[in-house]
């Protein structure tokens, strides 16, 4: 999704966050563009190959955020899956939008 071209029509100020799937970016081309300053920078909380190689270039950009694949997580994931999943319960038993 997150190719050389996605990122050459950000904008300069722009940072690509990716909390969801490491695959969906093209890490070569998101070094180049880090690199060359297409892009302000990156947070990256999933990355294509995981745990990140150590000589991944990523780990030594300095307009890189590296967070352990963990965003998803919080004290209370539990209680706002279930509370997301009910509510979605009743919008499909009304005929509504599924919320996401």
């Amino acid at each position: 999704m997150i190719d050389a071209e996605v990122l050459h029509l950000m904008r300069k100020s722009a940072y690509l966050i990716n909390i969801a799937c490491g695959a969906i970016v093209d890490e070569f081309a998101l070094v180049k563009a880090l690199e060359d300053g297409e892009i302000a920078g990156a947070a990256l909380d999933t990355v294509f190959t995981e745990p990140l190689p150590a000589e991944s270039p990523l780990w030594s950009l300095p307009n890189v955020f590296i967070t352990p694949h963990c965003s998803g997580n919080s004290p209370r994931v539990k209680e706002r899956s279930l509370a997301l999943f009910l509510d979605n319960l009743n919008r499909y038993r009304q005929g509504k939008p599924i919320a996401y």
